[in-house]
Parts: structure tokens; C-alpha cells; sequence
């Protein structure tokens, strides 16, 4: 128990000294803090918004410094705010004939087709002699890369010749829109609205993301609701996968992995990082798996735009052979001498043959079973596709290419084409 001790003189004393010393501190202190905090209002815009001093950091390094949640969420609304005016809805109508169900895929899944209903126009009891209406059939995503009106888009969005195409940008204005070409390699297409002083995206270098790093998808989901947000992180890099919809397939190489929700209707989309670059266009899911999607590097996408933007079309450099990179399972597997390179092989049906005829690859003298271990020097791994390593040179240019043929090690001279699509 504690008990109160009497007052002395020489104490009361003491007391009152601490008590002016309190007082006067406070006073001190209070117009310290008045003084500091009109030096701010002042100066408010040397210190900008919290906003902007989040935006300031992230473009200062890397845009992968550690933040706190709160800095997250402020970043995350910068860059959906910058980037929404940038993303457009690509809605796509066809001719149906009055019997005819709609049935439209607009995004890539894996082993067999995904087919969805939703949004799709009903379909009345009418004579059979009514001619054929246009409807709205689905939709994807797109956006802006080009102040004149290049849109940037998944292939297999804008894949149907007899369909047309329009764009509705953020705002609600519509845009005929143009098929101006599609990558032969890649599921990657360009399409142009007669628009001018628009806003482009940026985009970034995908060849220094990292995983774990905090990704951002912005698209038209589920073909009905323009400009929808989903946060995530990257799960993955260098993937390869096969993907593939109704009547329609491709090997992505070298794919993003996200866990960043992504939904049929996003197809074409960007996945954007925290300092608002696309780094990748969203472009499949798995359909057996949860929050597992995928997307094709921008670095992909920047040869595609440059070469719409000199030649007219996209041009891709053609070797003709189809192949699987090989790794150590693979070599372990099948007994290879090399755990690394390309072998050249057929595919799991009769017209997916190993070296297409007439080709680049026929005329140099490949064959299947043949593995190319080098192009111009540089190994052929999973790090560096032959797909990769190709990209990088013109039709026309002549390659040279190390070649393991049975057993025995040889060098070719390739002289590349123009792919055709």
C-alpha cells in the first residue's frame, strides 16, 4: 500500500518550479508547432500530395521499394486514374442468322474451348426466310499506344475476318476500328480509330519485372463492364503454354504469370506495374486452376508497334521449323546428349509437321530430330527461345546456327524470310 507524504516548504517549492518549467514548455511548444505547421501550408506545393510523394518514389528506383499498405493503395490509384483514359472496350458484332446461337470466345484457355453465355443477345422464334442481323457477339480489351489511334489488342480478339470491330474508349465515344495487322508469331494484334491527341500508355522493359512484384490489370470483364480493376502480384516469368479457344490456338513462350484476377473480356488488356508501364497484355487463363493468368511481355509488343508504325503490317523474320526447348528433364527423359537447345519436332497431328517445306530451315538442310544449339553464338535455353533470339533480326538478314546432328555438332547459314500469317 503506498501512503502520501507531507508537504514541506522546501518541497511545495520545488513543486512550483516544475510546474512553471511545464507551463512554459507547452507554450514553447505550442508556437513551435503553429510555426511549423503555417511553413508547410506555405510551401504545400514543394511537398506535393500524398499521392504524388508516392509517385515520386516509386519513379525514382526501381517501383519495387518496400511500401506500406497505405502506399500501395495511393500508388495503385494513381496508376488505375493515369491509365483508365487508355483502355478501351473493343466490342465485336457480326452477322447471325435468325436460327443461329451466338457463341463467342474471346479468351484463351487451356486443353479444350471455354464457352459462355453471358451477354448474349436472345434469340426470338423467327420464320426461317428473316435475313441474317447484326448482333453483338462479345468483346475484349484493347489500349491506346499511338496520340493518332494505334490500339494494341490480343490476335484472337479481332481474329474473325467476317466480324466487325468497334472501340468505345473510357469516356463512352465510339470508333470503327480497323484491323491493321496480325502477329503471325505472337497473339498480339493493332488495330487503328480515326482519333487524334489521345493518350498513350507507356510501355515498360517486361526484361526486369520481378516475381512477387505488385501488377496491376485493367480490362472490359466479362464483355459488359468497361475498365474493371484487379491487383495482384506476378506469380511467374518464362512460361510456356499452350492456349488455345474456339478454333483458335497458340504457344505463348516466355508468358507472364499473375495472380492478378483476370476474366473473359480482359483479353488484350494491359498489366500494369506500380510506376503505370504495361509491362504485359493479358491474354489467357487456366480454366482448371484459380487466379492463374497470363500475359505476353510488352517488350513482345514493342516490336509489333514498330513494325506497324514502319512497314504498314507486322513482319516477323521466318525460320520454319517447330520445336520444343529442351531442359534437363527433357534431356534426362529422352536420353540427349544436351540439356539445353531446340529440337526440332513434329507436332501431335498430321499437319504439324517438323520442317515446313520450302522453308529457310528445309533449304539449309535441317531435319528432324536435329537440335539447334546456337544462334549467332548465343545458347538456345529456356532463357533464350529460339523464338526470342529470331525476333530480334529482319527478314532477309542471314543467321548462323550451331546444329547437333545426329551426335555430330555442324554449323549453318540460314538466310531468314518473311513470315506470312
Amino acid at each position: 500500500m503506498l501512503f502520501n507524504e507531507p508537504q514541506t516548504g522546501e518541497k511545495k517549492s520545488e513543486q512550483k518550479f516544475i510546474a512553471i518549467v511545464i507551463i512554459l514548455s507547452l507554450i514553447f511548444g505550442a508556437l513551435a508547432g503553429s510555426g511549423a505547421t503555417f511553413l508547410i501550408f506555405q510551401n504545400l506545393d514543394k511537398f506535393g500530395t500524398w499521392g504524388q510523394k508516392v509517385s515520386q518514389k516509386i519513379s525514382a528506383g526501381t517501383g519495387q521499394e518496400k511500401i506500406t499498405e497505405l502506399d500501395l493503395e495511393s500508388a495503385t490509384i494513381d496508376v488505375v486514374k493515369n491509365s483508365s483514359p487508355s483502355v478501351v472496350s473493343i466490342i465485336i458484332s457480326k452477322n447471325i442468322e435468325p436460327t443461329q446461337n451466338p457463341d463467342f470466345n474471346n479468351f484463351f484457355q487451356f486443353g479444350y474451348p471455354f464457352q459462355f453465355n453471358f451477354n448474349q443477345p436472345s434469340q426470338p422464334s423467327t420464320p426461317n426466310n428473316q435475313k441474317p442481323q447484326k448482333q453483338e457477339i462479345g468483346g475484349g480489351s484493347g489500349f491506346i499506344v499511338s496520340a493518332d489511334g494505334l490500339i494494341l489488342t490480343n490476335k484472337h480478339v479481332v481474329n474473325d475476318e467476317a466480324a466487325d470491330y468497334t472501340v468505345i474508349t473510357n469516356d463512352g465515344k465510339k470508333y470503327i476500328a480497323k484491323v491493321l495487322g496480325k502477329d503471325p508469331v505472337n497473339d498480339l494484334a493493332v488495330v487503328k480509330i480515326e482519333a487524334k491527341d489521345l493518350t498513350p500508355l507507356s510501355l515498360g522493359d517486361s526484361d526486369n519485372i520481378q516475381i512477387g512484384q505488385t501488377v496491376i490489370a485493367i480490362g472490359n470483364t466479362l464483355s459488359e463492364f468497361r475498365n474493371t480493376v484487379t491487383r495482384g502480384v506476378i506469380s511467374g516469368i518464362n512460361r510456356t503454354v499452350q492456349a488455345g479457344g474456339q478454333g483458335f490456338s497458340e504457344t505463348l513462350e516466355e508468358a507472364i504469370q499473375t495472380d492478378a484476377a483476370i476474366n473473359p473480356g480482359n483479353s488484350g488488356g494491359p498489366l500494369l506495374n506500380l510506376k503505370g508501364e504495361v509491362i504485359g497484355i493479358n491474354t489467357a487463363i487456366s480454366q482448371s486452376g484459380q487466379l492463374i493468368g497470363f500475359a505476353i511481355p510488352s517488350n513482345e509488343a514493342k516490336q509489333v508497334i514498330e513494325s506497324i508504325q514502319k512497314y504498314g503490317k507486322i513482319v516477323r523474320p521466318f525460320l520454319g521449323v517447330r520445336y520444343v526447348i529442351i531442359n534437363k528433364e527433357i534431356a534426362d527423359a529422352n536420353k540427349l546428349s544436351v540439356d539445353y537447345g531446340a529440337l526440332i519436332t513434329r507436332g501431335q497431328t498430321a499437319d504439324e509437321i517438323a520442317v515446313v517445306p520450302g522453308s529457310p530451315a528445309d533449304k539449309a538442310g535441317l531435319v528432324e530430330n536435329d537440335i539447334i544449339l546456337e544462334l549467332n553464338g548465343q545458347k538456345i535455353d529456356e532463357s533464350h527461345s529460339l523464338a526470342r533470339l529470331l525476333s530480334k533480326y529482319a527478314p532477309t538478314d542471314e543467321v548462323e546456327l550451331k546444329i547437333l546432328h545426329k551426335g555430330e555438332e555442324k554449323t549453318v547459314k540460314v538466310k531468314l524470310e518473311e513470315r506470312k500469317e
